[in-house]
């Protein structure tokens, strides 16, 4: 698609800000044609719906009592409650939690109402954001229109529909909003360090297979970029280079510090192993494996089949796109012609396609068990999440004229002919993508169940690598009590108990003991909850918290008569430790930005 653009254009006069907006309006109407049929037909029940239901759910109440930053879910576990959002990164359930927040205060709307569009606002808003990073990678690369063509590719593509339709992994979804940052950083034609580090920190604060990911094609890349330098600039530069990237690094992982600290640290206090066993363990997961013939393995095996045709086919469009950019590259320089973007980084593309196609097959299975973390990834070809923007890019740089086009962050027009392409581009993905990855709701899997079941007494089910090492989910049993007096700190609770009766802790406890006894608490212990003992007549002091019990429950031995016991989750030294770090690192950021406006303006002002 050939297109001329007024070449000269100041990059922040009214026509760019016209035109820009115009761009944010096309992506916007790509990705609502994109939810289209979550409005029409209701939200997909897919494989994690459940699991980020429970979590804005459990987030925008503690929200909205006031507890801004959550760490603690008292919900999973049948109410004992689970340390998810240590864990889990914020972004995701933070924005989950606000959209609920927001949609169930609307005049006239119901709390199912509200909670079942969450889903779907939450998945136009994801891919909105992935086709505008998406549009800004490929502008560095190819003209205006061609652009839109990649952002429209990226936001269609099978996996990421898979992800959005299928898998529902709203965090990994989100995810993909930020993955075309880490390429902008490291395939344009200059390195800063704030283009390292802030989709580094985005990408650790919203999904951590993502984040794993996102560095591992960072360092990848940049290993390469570096190598090329050395051998065209020399050392000095190369080294420069590498400095840059290495700062920006350590930055974004600073400024995701409030959670990477705790997680990195608190994981020891958890059974985080339990993510990599059965269907989750790599060697299961490589493309056509086939791991058994039980029910829970036909499953396994068809998701795994979808998600390998889905790699085929990326890749296959990968190669061909790559191929096509290299032939139109050797065609302009053969006609000597005048190309104003930088040239395609085709062949650290090519390199980047050729390992995740190496990755997705079971050879490279010592790798994924030796490099540290990648075993956490749990399925190799998640991987398609980084080879997605590779591929849109590519096609950008096929599909690109290679003359005639303004620099890259001028003011562009974009055609009407780019806009219906761009649409039947988003036609043509979505409209298969949802016959065949739509999950239906089971009635228990439909939001209004899960609500209900969230107001009930009855709890949810415990997150087995969330699960405190001294629990054991098998001996914790639904229904108990909020707690219960026992002789022995390991008795089991009553059996007889009324539906009606709370099961969640509350805070403050006033308990009458006719002895010396155990209050048992339908709380797990954990190393952030402090437990205070005021007993008859005497003053408050703290207690040491006993776990003889294998569900992992809370014992405290308290003496008899009236005594009075308060329960605080506080903040440790590791949080404090990550909260520390990510303030430094902010205010060094401010500092730097500040500093680079000042230049600005005294650049601006000199003679």
């Amino acid at each position: 698609m050939r297109e001329r653009e007024p070449a000269g254009c100041p990059p922040n006069g009214g026509d760019g800000r016209r035109s820009h907006s115009r761009v944010l309006l096309v992506i916007s109407l790509l990705a609502l044609f994109l939810v289209h049929p979550l409005i029409v037909h209701g939200c997909s029940c897919g494989h994690d719906f459940d699991f980020h239901l429970v979590s804005w759910f459990e987030a925008a109440t503690q929200i909205s009592h006031g507890n801004l930053h959550p760490h603690w879910a008292f919900t999973p576990a049948w109410d004992a409650g689970e340390p998810r959002f240590v864990f889990y990164p914020p972004l995701s359930w933070y924005l989950g939690a606000l959209l609920g927040v927001a949609l169930t205060h609307l005049p006239r709307v119901s709390e199912i109402a509200a909670w079942s569009g969450v889903p779907i606002v939450f998945t136009w808003i994801a891919l909105t954001l992935s086709g505008l990073t998406m549009w800004r990678l490929a502008r560095r690369f190819a003209p205006a229109n061609t652009a839109l063509l990649a952002a429209a590719a990226y936001m269609a593509n099978p996996y990421m529909l898979f992800t959005a339709y299928e898998r529902t992994a709203y965090g990994e979804l989100l995810a993909a909003a930020w993955m075309p940052l880490i390429f902008d950083a490291i395939l344009g034609e200059r390195v800063t360090v704030p283009r390292i580090a802030i989709p580094i920190a985005l990408l650790w604060l919203t999904n951590v297979p993502a984040a794993v990911m996102g560095c591992y094609a960072l360092a990848f890349l940049a290993m390469i970029r570096i190598a090329m330098e050395w051998k065209r600039d020399g050392p000095a530069l190369a080294s420069f280079s590498a400095m840059k990237i290495a700062a920006g690094a350590i930055s974004g992982l600073l400024l995701a510090g409030f959670y990477i600290v705790p997680a990195a640290y608190e994981r020891r206090f958890v059974q985080a192993a339990m993510a990599m066993v059965g269907g989750t363990r790599i060697d299961a997961n490589f493309l056509f494996e086939h791991t058994g013939s039980t029910l829970d393995d036909l499953m396994h095996d068809a998701v795994l089949r979808t998600a390998s045709w889905i790699a085929v086919t990326l890749l296959s469009a990968a190669v061909a796109a790559l191929f096509a950019a290299g032939l139109r590259d050797r065609r302009a320089k053969r006609g000597q012609a005048a190309l104003n973007q930088p040239g395609l980084p085709i062949g650290l593309m090519v390199a980047l396609t050729a390992a995740i196609a190496f990755l997705l097959t079971p050879l490279s299975a010592s790798l994924w068990y030796h490099v540290p973390e990648m075993a956490f990834l749990q399925f190799p070809w998640r991987l398609l999440a980084v080879l997605s923007p590779v591929t849109a890019l590519a096609i950008a740089g096929a599909a690109s004229p290679g003359t005639n086009a303004a620099p890259p962050m001028a003011a562009v027009r974009i055609s009407n002919k780019a806009i219906a392409a761009a649409l039947a581009i988003a036609a043509a993905l979505c409209l298969p993508a949802w016959h065949l990855f739509r999950q239906p709701c089971d009635p228990e899997d439909t939001v209004s169940a899960r609500l209900a079941l969230f107001h009930s007494n009855a709890g949810t089910d415990p997150t087995d690598e969330y699960t405190p090492v001294t629990a054991d989910n098998d001996a914790l049993k639904p229904g108990d009590p909020a707690m219960w007096l026992e002789d022995s700190p390991d008795s089991a609770p009553p059996l007889q108990i009324d539906a009606q009766t709370p099961h969640t802790v509350p805070m403050h406890v006033a308990v009458e003991a006719p002895r010396s006894e155990f209050l048992i608490l339908n709380l797990r212990s954990y190393p952030s909850w402090r437990v205070t003992l005021t007993p008859p007549g005497l003053v408050a002091r703290p207690i040491k918290v006993s776990v003889p019990r294998a569900d992992g429950l809370i014992a405290i031995a308290v003496p008899s008569g009236r005594s009075n016991i308060d329960i605080r989750y506080v903040e440790t030294a590791d949080q404090i430790a990550g909260d520390a770090l990510s303030l430094v690192a902010l205010a060094a950021f401010a500092g730097l930005a500040l500093r680079g406006k000042r230049r600005s303006g005294a650049t601006a002002q000199a003679p």
